[in-house]
């Protein structure tokens, strides 16, 4: 998945970064509001994590500028411990959990998964996603085909996670390309047509298909 942290703190900012790509997630940072919440506006996110105390543009203000543009993305806000008038005004902003600092790190990802889960929840009753013989698993990130447990790298797994969750519409390779490569990485989009070509060797050569000239589908099966 494709997260976005925005925090002025560049150690902190770091730390988080580590530790959500350290569970397989592209993390794109940012240091200040604007340019928080132009990404937000513009990148397509999965969960964003913003601190409210931003230089340039307040995490509120920014907050509320994607909320009234239609930003729906699932929001974690950051607050300063025992501030509960900004937790109080970050929900009503239209975010949708919040951590005070300092906190354990390794708490993030598992409320960056519970995020992810409410997300899906309109369009997936579970946290698993079924196409075929193929189940995903978005909270253990395990997948099987017909039972049968799948070894997948970090970036197989972003395409066939993303794939899953579009099935029965077209992406096109650019999307995926934008979706599983962070912001400053080095993005190239031929590799896609080989992370596919692994995942076809791998759930079955049927199992994705290529849509000539415009991308590659999944289908209920």
């Amino acid at each position: 998945m494709r997260l976005l942290v925005v925090e002025d703190n560049p150690e902190l900012g770091q730390q988080l970064r580590r530790r959500l790509e350290s569970e397989g997630h592209a993390v794109d940072l940012a240091a200040d509001g604007e340019e928080g919440q132009f990404l937000g506006e513009t990148k397509p996110y999965d969960v964003i994590i913003l601190d409210l105390g931003l230089p340039k543009i307040d995490g509120l203000t920014v907050l509320r500028s994607w909320r009234r543009k239609g930003v729906t993305t699932p929001v974690l806000i950051l607050t300063a411990r025992g501030a509960w008038n900004e937790k109080v005004e970050g929900i009503d902003a239209g975010a949708d959990d919040y951590l005070a600092k300092p906190f354990n790190m390794e708490e993030m990802p598992a409320r960056v998964r519970a995020l992810m889960l409410i997300r899906r929840a309109k369009d997936h009753a579970a946290a698993e996603i079924t196409c075929g013989a193929v189940v995903l698993d978005i909270r253990t990130k395990r997948v099987t085909v017909d039972g049968r447990p799948i070894d997948l790298t970090a970036h197989e797994y972003r395409v066939l996670s993303y794939l899953m969750l579009r099935k029965g519409q077209v992406v096109s390779r650019t999307e995926l390309t934008e979706h599983i490569h962070a912001q400053d990485s080095d993005r190239d989009a031929d590799t896609i047509e080989v992370l596919i070509g692994r995942l076809r060797r791998k759930l079955g050569a049927e199992v994705i298909k290529t849509v000539s000239g415009l991308g590659y589908r999944m289908d209920e099966l």
